[in-house]
C-alpha cells in the first residue's frame, strides 16, 4: 500500500493538505492512484483509513481535517489514563453488565463526512457495539464491551484517523457553538457590508435617465461592484456553494443546490457582462440575496443553539468541587471533586450552594430551588428525611446530606441523556418534509431550465437572469428548515415549563392524540400514601414488619409507603425475594411462601380469603398471606393531585377521550373516578390487561396518549403511540416515556398539548405560506416579471417569515 517516489517539485499532503517538505519520499496507494503525504503520521491515518476499507471518505469529504499528528504519539502513550475507574467516573455510565457507554467531544469535526468516517470506522472495531456523532454538538456516543477492547483502544482508533476525543465537557461545546456563532456573524457582517456599497453604485444607475452618466463612469462603477460583490461571494456564499458540491457528489438534491445555481449563474453572469463591457448586471441582487439569506441562516442556527444549549446548562448547574466530612459525625471536611463522590459520603451543603449529588437530608432545615428541574421558581422547603436533587441551590440554611446517587447516577445526568437522545433523532414528519423538499428542488431545476431555453431562444438577453430569478425566488425553506426549528423552538418551550421531550415523535403524536389514558397510583393521586388502616388475623402480631421486609426492594409506591408506616418495627429476615409486576412481591419466611399484594396474587398462596378480611374498600389495599393463611390487610389513603381535575377538563373541553387504567381494587379505582368525573375507569388491571386495553383503542383508529409512572406501566408506555412518565416515578418508566412530567403538578402536561398542537399549526402556516408563495412567485419569475434582486428579497423574506414564525412558539409557553 505504502509506495516511495521521488518528489520534483513542491506539493501539499494529500491528507492534511499542508505543504510537503523538499526531499520527503511518502506516498499512499488512495482508489489506485499514489496519493503525497507530508510525514509518517499522515501515511499512518491515511493507511489506517485506506485498510479500513473507508476511502470513499476522501471522496466525499469538503474540508480538510484539523490534522494533529506532532501530538499525536504522546497522546497515545497518555491513554492509558482513560482506563483507570476513577478517571471514568465523570463521563462513563454502566448500561449492562458487558457494556459501557461515554460521552465524547470530537475535535477535528468539519462537515458531514467526518462524521460518517467516524461512525464507520469506529463501528468496525472489536467491541464496540454502538456509536453516535452528532453534527451539530461534534458530541459522540459510543458503547463498548469493556471484556473486549477498551476506552483507551476507543480512543486510539480515532486518533489512528486523524481526530481527537476528550471526555465529553460542556465548556468545550460551548467553545465550539460560539466558533460557530462567530464565524457566521463575520460572514453576515461581510455581505451586509458588500451589500450596502454595492447598492451605492446600483441606485445611481436605476435612478438616472439615458444619456445623465458617460460609459466611464458606467465602467467604474461596474468594476468597483463586482470588487466588493468577490469577497461576498467567495467568503459569505461559501457554505452554500461547499454544501451544494457536496449534495452534488453525494448524488442528492439538498435545498443548497439551487441557491448556489442561482448565485453562481447571477455572478458569473453579470462577471461576464462587466468583462466584455455590455449586457446587464446583477451585483446588487447577488449581494442583497446572500445577506438576507444568511440573515435567515443566523437566525436558525441561534434557535438550533439555544435548543442544545437547555441541555449543555444542566451540566453546568452541577458544582466542580463538594465538602464531604472526613469522619462523621465529626465536623471536619475536606473538599473533594465531585467525581470523586459515592454513594454513602456525608456532604454539608452551605447555603446558597448547589447540591452536588442525589441524596436524603439527614441534618439541617432550609429549602431548595429545584427550578431547573420543574420551571417552577418557589423554593421547596428541606428538612430530615425529605429527598434533594442534584442541581438544586440550597436556600437559607446549612444541609447535611447523604449521598445516594452521584455522577452519572443522578437524576440530572439521566434528564440530560434523555434530552440528548431527543435532540438526536429525526421526527418522521422533518424526514418527509426533507424527501419532498428533495424532489421540489429536482423540479424547480427542471423549470429554470426550461424557462431560461424558451428565454434563450425567444430574447436572449433575458435568458440568464430569468433563469437565475427561477431559482432564487423560490423557497423550500419552510419544508427544510422551518419544520425543525419550530420542532427544535417547541421542545425548548416545553423543557422551561417542566415537560421534558425524550423523542423526535413526541411533539407531533401529542398534538394528534385523541385518547388520554392514565395510571391512578402516583398519576392523577399524589402518590403519597399513608397508612390508614391495618386488619390482622387473630394472633398476628408483626405484620407490618414482615411486609415491610417483603418490599424493602419495591419501587412501587405501595411498597415503599409499607416501608415507611414500618419505620422502628422490629427488622425480620426475609430471603427469596421475587418481584411481580402489577401484582405484588413474594419471599420465603421461617420455610413459609409468603407474599404481599393484591387480593389475586395473595389468593393463590393462601387460599379464599377469611371474614375478617374486608374484600371492597374504597382505599388502596393490599394484603399479606403465605401458605399457612391469611396474616393481614392493609388499607392506604392518597389525595388526588390538586391539578388533576383541571388537567382533565382541559383535555376533555380539547376534544380528548379519557380514561383510566389502574392495577388497584375497582372499588378503590371507581372512588377517584367519582372525584375527576371519569366515565371510563378500569380497575385490577394486569400489566399484560392494560397492554391489551391500549392496543384495542388502537385497533379501533385511536392515537393513544399514556401517563404512568410505575414499573408495571413500562409495557404500556412503550405500547402508547406517545407516552408520559411522572418525573419522580421509577427510572425504567422515565426511560420508556416519550416525554417526562419534571415536578410534581400535571399542569405542564395541559400547556404542552397546546404548545403541540400549536406547533403542528405553525408547520401547517409554514406549508401553505410556502406553497402559495411558490405558486405565485416561480411563474411570475418564469415570466420575467421577478428580476434577480426582487427575487432574492422576496426568498430572503419567505425564509425569515417561516423562522419568525416558528419562533413566536416561545412566546406561547409563557402565556400558560
Amino acid at each position: 500500500m505504502t509506495e516511495y517516489r521521488p518528489v520534483s517539485e513542491p506539493q501539499t499532503c494529500y491528507h492534511c493538505g499542508l505543504p510537503i517538505a523538499p526531499g520527503t519520499q511518502i506516498f499512499v496507494s488512495i482508489d489506485g492512484v499514489p496519493r503525497a503525504m507530508c510525514c509518517a503520521g499522515c501515511e499512518a491515518v491515511a493507511s489506517a483509513i485506506v485498510a479500513g476499507g473507508l476511502a470513499d471518505y476522501y471522496r466525499h469529504r469538503d474540508a480538510l481535517p484539523e490534522a494533529r499528528r506532532e501530538a499525536m504519539p504522546a497522546e497515545l502513550k497518555n491513554l492509558g489514563l482513560f482506563d483507570h475507574a476513577e478517571f471514568q467516573k465523570g463521563f462513563v455510565r454502566e448500561i449492562g453488565e458487558h457494556e459501557r457507554e461515554a460521552d465524547l467531544i470530537l475535535e477535528g469535526i468539519t462537515c458531514a463526512a467526518c462524521v460518517w468516517l467516524n461512525e464507520q470506522h469506529l463501528a468496525r472495531q472489536p467491541g464496540v457495539t454502538a456509536v453516535q456523532v452528532n453534527y451539530a454538538t461534534r458530541r459522540a456516543r459510543v458503547r463498548w464491551d469493556p471484556a473486549q477492547t477498551k476506552l483507551s483502544e476507543v480512543l486510539a482508533a480515532i486518533a489512528s484517523i486523524g481526530y481527537r476525543a476528550h471526555p465529553y465537557d460542556a465548556r468545550k461545546s460551548e467553545q465550539l457553538a460560539v466558533k460557530e456563532r462567530r464565524t457566521a456573524l463575520w460572514r453576515l457582517l461581510v455581505a451586509g457590508l458588500g451589500m450596502m456599497q454595492v447598492m451605492m453604485y446600483a441606485f445611481p444607475v436605476y435612478i438616472a435617465r439615458d444619456g445623465d452618466m458617460t460609459p466611464d463612469v458606467l465602467f467604474l462603477m461596474r468594476w468597483a461592484s463586482l470588487a466588493l460583490t468577490l469577497p461576498v461571494v467567495l467568503y459569505s456564499a461559501a457554505p452554500f456553494f461547499q454544501h451544494a458540491w457536496r449534495d452534488i457528489k453525494l448524488r442528492r438534491l439538498g435545498m443548497d443546490v439551487p441557491v448556489a445555481l442561482g448565485v453562481g449563474a447571477a455572478f458569473i453572469a453579470s462577471l461576464w457582462a462587466t468583462l466584455v463591457g455590455g449586457g446587464e448586471v446583477y451585483f446588487d441582487s447577488v449581494t442583497m440575496f446572500v445577506f438576507f439569506l444568511l440573515c435567515g441562516r443566523f437566525l436558525e442556527m441561534v434557535a438550533r443553539q439555544r435548543a442544545v444549549r437547555g441541555a449543555e446548562e444542566l451540566g453546568r448547574v452541577v458544582p466542580t468541587f463538594a465538602a464531604r466530612f472526613t469522619n462523621w459525625p465529626a465536623s471536619q471536611t475536606e473538599d473533594v471533586p465531585v467525581i470523586s463522590l459515592a454513594a454513602g459520603d456525608m456532604l454539608r451543603i452551605k447555603p446558597g450552594e448547589a447540591i452536588p449529588a442525589d441524596g436524603t437530608v439527614v441534618e439541617g432545615q432550609s429549602e431548595a430551588d429545584e427550578s431547573w428541574l420543574t420551571g417552577e421558581s418557589r423554593a421547596v422547603p428541606k428538612g430530615v428525611g425529605d429527598r434533594v436533587a442534584c442541581g438544586s441551590i440550597n436556600g437559607s440554611g446549612p444541609l447535611v446530606l447523604r449521598a445516594e446517587h452521584v455522577g452519572e447516577e443522578t437524576r440530572i445526568a439521566s434528564i440530560r441523556r434523555l434530552m440528548e437522545r431527543a435532540s438526536a433523532e429525526r421526527p418522521r414528519i422533518v424526514e418527509q418534509a426533507d424527501a419532498f423538499a428533495a424532489r421540489f428542488v429536482l423540479a424547480l431545476i427542471v423549470l429554470a431550465a426550461g424557462a431560461g431555453l424558451y428565454w434563450w431562444i425567444v430574447e436572449p438577453s433575458r435568458a440568464i437572469w430569468i433563469f437565475a430569478s427561477v431559482l432564487v425566488v423560490s423557497c423550500p425553506c419552510a419544508l427544510s428548515l422551518a419544520t425543525p426549528v419550530a420542532l427544535t423552538v417547541a421542545t425548548d418551550a416545553l423543557a422551561r415549563v417542566g415537560l421534558l421531550v425524550t423523542r423526535g415523535h413526541a411533539i407531533e403524536t401529542l398534538a394528534r392524540a385523541d385518547l388520554f389514558a392514565f395510571d391512578k397510583t402516583g398519576t392523577l393521586t399524589q402518590g403519597r400514601l399513608t397508612l390508614a388502616g391495618v386488619r390482622q388475623a387473630p394472633g398476628e402480631l408483626n405484620a407490618l414488619a414482615v411486609a415491610a421486609a417483603l418490599e424493602q426492594a419495591s419501587e412501587h409506591l405501595i411498597g415503599r409507603a409499607v416501608v415507611r408506616a414500618a419505620t422502628g418495627a422490629q427488622p425480620v429476615n426475609v430471603d427469596g425475594l421475587r418481584s411481580v409486576p402489577g401484582r405484588g412481591v413474594e419471599g420465603n419466611l421461617a420455610g413459609e411462601r409468603l407474599r404481599v399484594g393484591n387480593r389475586g396474587f395473595v389468593e393463590e398462596v393462601a387460599g379464599k380469603a377469611p371474614s375478617w378480611v374486608e374484600l371492597d374498600s374504597a382505599l388502596t389495599t393490599v394484603y399479606l398471606g403465605g401458605e399457612r393463611g391469611w396474616r393481614a390487610q392493609f388499607s392506604f389513603d392518597d389525595a388526588l393531585r390538586p391539578d388533576a381535575v383541571a388537567l382533565l377538563a382541559g383535555l376533555a373541553s380539547d376534544g380528548a377521550t379519557l380514561a383510566m387504567l389502574s392495577g388497584d381494587s375497582p372499588d378503590a379505582v371507581r372512588g377517584v373516578a367519582r372525584q375527576l368525573n371519569l366515565p371510563d375507569a378500569r380497575g385490577g388491571l394486569l400489566p399484560e390487561d392494560k397492554h391489551e386495553a391500549v392496543r384495542s383503542w388502537q385497533a379501533g383508529g385511536r392515537t393513544v396518549a399514556m401517563v404512568g409512572d410505575g414499573i408495571n406501566d413500562a409495557p404500556v408506555l412503550a405500547q402508547a403511540h406517545v407516552s408520559v412518565a411522572i418525573g419522580s416515578g421509577t427510572e425504567l418508566a422515565r426511560t420508556q416515556a416519550d416525554l417526562i412530567l419534571l415536578g410534581e403538578t400535571l399542569r405542564p402536561l395541559l400547556v404542552g398539548r397546546h404548545v403541540a398542537k400549536r406547533t403542528l399549526a405553525v408547520i401547517r402556516q409554514n406549508l401553505a405560506w410556502s406553497f402559495a408563495y411558490n405558486v405565485l412567485a416561480i411563474p411570475a419569475a418564469m415570466s420575467g416579471w421577478v428580476t434577480p434582486w426582487m427575487a432574492g428579497i422576496g426568498m430572503s423574506a419567505s425564509s425569515l417569515l417561516v423562522v419568525l414564525n416558528a419562533l413566536r412558539l416561545r412566546r406561547t409557553s409563557h402565556h400558560h
